[in-house]
């Protein structure tokens, strides 16, 4: 272990900045083995294994946390938007890699593409007067359109390694990856923590936000900048078609059961871990492609959710007494 980090050490400068996220993911292969010790689940005796239930672990608390805003905010096709804006930076990555020989890693330059398509979503908006959806069509639109174009330029370099980013894949999460993972998740998690409640009051009441002194503008684009990131991480394992699933599906399904906005948020989240586990683990020993999978049970999660909503809706419609039967008297 110490010397595939002095390795990973001496590779470049990426890898020395990456350096103590390397430390802990050696720290987290280390625990998963100690739980194939002690379980015997045949999955955890493999590294590639390690960092994709990390990642999928990392998604579900990162996906829920920003899409519960996005949901609330009726902005749930932005998650979609901007993973096609994501697959355009790994087109690009790749493009550099296969023509200049530079060496960068494709989830850094689809996490800069897909920043500055977030933020053109909201420029675009702002400045021509149009709604949301047609500035995030626009983008979506470009993006895709860039992402096919430089891999038919060089069609012999890019396509052979496009689906893992287009599906997803749990034994192509390298250490690297999982590295930039890391630190996109302690950027969302810590800017959430930081911000939350002015994005909560400009979530719900962009006037009031505005009259109290809220720069409403500026929290609109940390809220777009970070569901890139969350974009680019989730790509790894759930791939550009499906990541928007988890923005939106966890969130839904903690609608139903919950009675206030922390609740939903703490739920959803919840929800979100449950999926990624229980997909993960079929999708291994099912052979099938983990997003898809991951996305199917977050889905048969939400259908539960959606029963156990109406029926709990139901029991207190029973708990409260008819009108008739409340006497005047007693107000």
């Amino acid at each position: 272990m110490h010397v595939e980090l002095f390795a990973l050490l001496q590779a470049g400068p990426l890898d020395a900045v990456l350096a103590p996220f390397y430390w802990l993911l050696s720290l987290w292969s280390k625990a998963m083995f100690g739980l194939y010790d002690a379980t015997g689940l045949e999955f955890l005796q493999y590294q590639f294994m390690h960092r994709a239930i990390l990642v999928g672990l990392c998604i579900g608390v990162m996906a829920p946390l920003i899409g519960t805003f996005l949901v609330h905010r009726q902005l749930a096709l932005i998650g979609d938007a901007l993973a096609h804006t994501a697959f355009a930076g790994v087109a690009v990555g790749l493009f550099l890699n296969g023509v200049f020989s530079l060496g960068v890693s494709p989830y850094l330059t689809a996490v800069v593409v897909a920043v500055i398509a977030a933020l053109l979503i909201e420029l675009i908006s702002e400045a021509t007067d149009a709604y949301n959806d047609v500035s995030m069509a626009i983008v979506l639109s470009t993006g895709f359109a860039l992402g096919t174009v430089l891999i038919s330029l060089n069609a012999g370099g890019l396509a052979v390694g496009i689906n893992q980013y287009l599906f997803g894949n749990l034994s192509t999460v390298s250490a690297e990856n999982a590295a930039i993972l890391l630190v996109l998740f302690g950027i969302i998690v810590a800017t959430i923590a930081l911000t939350r409640n002015q994005l909560l009051y400009v979530t719900f009441d962009e006037t009031a936000a505005a009259v109290s002194g809220i720069s409403v503008t500026w929290y609109n684009r940390v809220m777009v900048m970070l569901t890139a990131l969350v974009v680019v991480g989730a790509m790894q394992i759930m791939g550009v078609i499906l990541v928007a699933a988890m923005l939106v599906v966890p969130v839904a399904g903690a609608a139903q059961v919950s009675k206030s906005f922390t609740q939903s948020l703490l739920v959803s989240v919840v929800l979100a871990e449950l999926a990624v586990l229980l997909g993960i683990g079929l999708s291994y020993y099912g052979g099938a492609t983990a997003g898809g999978v991951i996305v199917l049970v977050a889905v048969a999660i939400y259908t539960v959710s959606v029963i156990a909503g109406k029926l709990q809706e139901r029991a207190s419609d029973d708990s409260v007494p008819e009108l008739g039967s409340i006497d005047s008297s007693d107000a």
